[in-house]
Order: C-alpha cells, then sequence, then structure tokens
C-alpha cells in the first residue's frame, strides 16, 4: 500500500503513523534486518529446522511487500502449526465472498494468534489477498515483536488512556478501519469483543459498534453498510488455553481481581500453538447486507439499533459453530441428563472426562467449582445455539 493512497474527509484529520502496518514500501529494510534478530532466527529453527541461513536469506530477498512476507514465512509457518497441533482444518463460506469488495471481518475471539492468522491462510487458498488485522497494544512491545506484527498487516489497537482519551483512541480506530476498507480497498479483521471468549459465550460488544459508527458522516444505515461487514465463525475442539481460562474464570468468581503476570500474553500466544486443538473450523457467515442493517435501523434510539445489529451477527456466528461430541458430552453433564447421548459414545465421553479432569487437577481451587466452569467453557456454544 503506498503512502499516496487516497484518504476520505473522515480520516483526513489523523495521523495513524503510529497503529498502522508497514507500507510496502518500509518491508523490504525491515525483513532485511530480522536476519540478525536472534528471536526470529529461533522461530525458524523451530518452524523449519531444515532451513538454512542461505535460503533464509533467498527468501528474505523475494520480499517487497507484507503479502510477500506473509507468503514466504507466514503461510507454510501457520500450517504447520495447524498439523502440528490438530486434527485438520475444514472451511465454508467462501464462496459467499466478493472478489471485487473489502470486507469488515467480525469475528469470535479464542485464540490471539490463531483465529485471524488461520484465516490469513484460508483467503489466500480461497484467492483471496490477506486482510489487515487488529492486534492490542497490550500484546505489543518494542523490538522484533514490533516488527513481526506490522509486517505481517497488524494495526494496533491502544488499550491505556483515561475516558477523554480512550474516545480519542475509538475516534481514530474507527477512522483507520473505515480508512482502510474504503481508500486502502483492504480487508480487515477485528475480534467482537475486546480479549478471548473465556466462558464459551461469542457476543459482541455493542461498544464495538459504536467505535465503527463513529466515523461515519451517513445514516446509520449507510455508514454499516459501506463496511461491508463479515460474521466468522472459528470453532476449535479443544478451547486453546482452556487451563488458562478455567483458572481466570475460577479466580474472578471468587471476587479476586485478575491481574496478568508479566509475558502472560505472550506465554498464552505459545501455549495456544503449541496445544492440542482437536479438529478446527472455520465458517464465514453470511455478509450483512442492505436489509439486515435496515432492519436494524428501524429501531427508535441508536442503542437499540446497535443492540439489534449485534444480535444479528452473533446469531450468524452461533450459526455456524462446529459442534464436536464434546460439546454435548459437557451439556449433557452440565444437565446431569442424557437427552444428547446419540450425538457421541462411551467412549467419547469417558475420553472428554478424563481430559478436563487432568486439566482440573492442575488448578489450584475447588475441584467442583472448576469442573463446573471447564463444562460450561464447552457447552455454551452448543447451548447459546438453542440445541
Amino acid at each position: 500500500m503506498s503512502i499516496n493512497t487516497p484518504i476520505s474527509d473522515f480520516a483526513k484529520e489523523f495521523n495513524f503513523d503510529d497503529i498502522r502496518p508497514y507500507y510496502d514500501h518500509e518491508v523490504k529494510q525491515v525483513a532485511e534486518k530480522l536476519i540478525t534478530d536472534p528471536i526470529f532466527m529461533k522461530l525458524v529453527n523451530h518452524l523449519w529446522p531444515e532451513m538454512t541461513l542461505d535460503q533464509v536469506r533467498t527468501k528474505i530477498k523475494r520480499v517487497n511487500s507484507s503479502p510477500d512476507f506473509q507468503m514466504e514465512f507466514m503461510h507454510s509457518a501457520i500450517r504447520k502449526i495447524i498439523e502440528l497441533s490438530s486434527h485438520g482444518l475444514t472451511a465454508s463460506g467462501f464462496e459467499q465472498l466478493d472478489p471485487k469488495k473489502n470486507y469488515l471481518f467480525i469475528s469470535n475471539h479464542r485464540d490471539i494468534l490463531l483465529d485471524a492468522a488461520i484465516l490469513q491462510v484460508l483467503l489466500v487458498e480461497h484467492g483471496f489477498p490477506t486482510s489487515e488485522i487488529s492486534f492490542g497494544s497490550n500484546l505489543k512491545e518494542k523490538g522484533f515483536i514490533n516488527e513481526f506484527v506490522r509486517l505481517n498487516r497488524m494495526y494496533t489497537v491502544l488499550r491505556e488512556g483515561n475516558s477523554k482519551e480512550l474516545y480519542e483512541i475509538s475516534r481514530k480506530l474507527s477512522a483507520y478501519i473505515r480508512h482502510t476498507i474504503i481508500d486502502k480497498k483492504t480487508s480487515t479483521w477485528i475480534a467482537q469483543r475486546n480479549g478471548r471468549t473465556k466462558d464459551g459465550h461469542d457476543f459482541t460488544q455493542t461498544g464495538l459498534l459504536k467505535m465503527l459508527n463513529i466515523s461515519g458522516n451517513k445514516s446509520f444505515s449507510e455508514n454499516f453498510e459501506e463496511l461491508n461487514i463479515v460474521p466468522l465463525t472459528i470453532s476449535y475442539e479443544y478451547e486453546p488455553c482452556d487451563g488458562l481460562k478455567a483458572e481466570e474464570l475460577y479466580l474472578s468468581s471468587l471476587h479476586t481481581r485478575y491481574t496478568k503476570a508479566q509475558g502472560e500474553d505472550l506465554n498464552s500466544i505459545v501455549i495456544g500453538i503449541q496445544q492440542n486443538k482437536g479438529k478446527i473450523h472455520l465458517a464465514v457467515g453470511k455478509p450483512v447486507d442492505k436489509n439486515d442493517i435496515n432492519f436494524a435501523a428501524k429501531h427508535e434510539s441508536e442503542n437499540d439499533k446497535i443492540k439489534a445489529l449485534a444480535m444479528l451477527i452473533d446469531r450468524e456466528i452461533y450459526k455456524n459453530y462446529n459442534i464436536n461430541p464434546i460439546n454435548f458430552v459437557s451439556a449433557d453433564l452440565l444437565e446431569k441428563t442424557n437427552e444428547r447421548q446419540s450425538k457421541y459414545n462411551a467412549e467419547q465421553k469417558e475420553s472428554f472426562l478424563k481430559y478436563v479432569e487432568e486439566k482440573v487437577k492442575k488448578i489450584d481451587g475447588e475441584f467442583d467449582v472448576l469442573m463446573q466452569i471447564f463444562l460450561k467453557m464447552y457447552a455454551n456454544p452448543l447451548l447459546n445455539n438453542g440445541e
């Protein structure tokens, strides 16, 4: 993307340099520096142990843009992670996308890195360009991490400030997302909520939609129509970092303020990459069209319009969630019933119970309470879909 990209009126008051990914003309110099970075080379040695330094240099020479970097390094890396830590990746719904359009993908959020990374792999494999990706400032560090995320078309969502500062941050982020879709002609991915879902409830925060609407200078319907919203559903058979999520939920249930340890987010990224995730499915939902938005716009107050639009997105996300036998097992155990036993067998039930019990034993806390937290985590996607 060129620095000379036309810019719409709504974006002209902002300088996006502190949150944007690298422009293509900046990429080569940054990529060449990576060869001297020990963290990058450690990553290379882990993912491609057979790759020599000369081969890395050759690949770097072919990098002239962020999409080049993604294809030379990231595509095969994510495919390798999927191969080593899952029972396979499937996808659906890509036929609903128009190659001539740029979309705002609003996704449920289960894993810090993989949710958006898997989308990039599947976009390319279905003949689409990769998208930009939102990335929380709490995950961004100076040096390698900062350069690495910007090379991967990630833009920063700033998370700290007082109420006035946070409002200005929201205005700027809203303008940047709209600028990316309308001016840069590039799709973008954003999670439906701040932080990962930990309890299995994939609900779109109304604050996200309010933020997106701030930069619009037209009617409610027109503002959302031009964003081309597409709900995405990522389903993991085994929840990434389920043990860490359960521990956080348990401490919160005790009304204990949960404070993240230094480096915890990066640790979650590593665990999310390494942990077995079973079957993975990514579903592209039906794009939110004019009729959908006009239905939401019929409500009188702005808040009710936003709530109606959020519910529409949520219905699509839940409808496309890939339900596995262990979700049915969890729901039956949670409700102390056998109503869904036709959806699983005794071996699957016993295996899942053993899996959960082993996880719970590693967490300090009341066994029965933690068991309930685990069962809800796995049952809620099913229960929220009315099954």
